[in-house]
């Protein structure tokens, strides 16, 4: 019989970090709106309507886990996706919260038909 061998604390740590970015709705939504292509600072702003701090606290988050790549074009500045597989990630995510919602809805409908008599 294999043997697994335990995961280094700093691996589960950084696996850990990575999760976390993702556990915020509003990095959600910037992710989304950066779906098709990139965005300035103040398209975010004004599609998210909240601050420019918030905003922009949440991007350098994601910058920084390299999420998100920055360019720079006179005094704005421009973000993009830089990673891709985070989309297959959030799509499986939703694919299987999609399932569990359709088994809880079927669940429903069954009761509700038994107790129609």
């Amino acid at each position: 019989m294999l043997q697994t061998k335990p995961v280094p604390p700093e691996v589960v740590l950084q696996v850990a970090e990575y999760f976390s970015i993702l556990s915020e709705p509003m990095r959600l939504k910037l992710l989304n709106l950066l779906r098709d292509r990139e965005k300035c600072v103040q398209e975010l702003v004004d599609a998210t309507e909240t601050s420019q701090a918030n905003v922009s606290k949440h991007l350098k988050v994601m910058l920084q886990a390299g999420i998100l790549s920055r360019r720079s074009e006179g005094t704005s500045a421009y973000y993009r996706v830089e990673d891709e597989l985070i989309f297959d990630l959030c799509n499986l995510v939703c694919d299987r919260l999609a399932t569990r919602i359709e088994q809880q809805a079927s669940h429903f409908r069954a009761f509700s038909l038994i107790n129609r008599h």
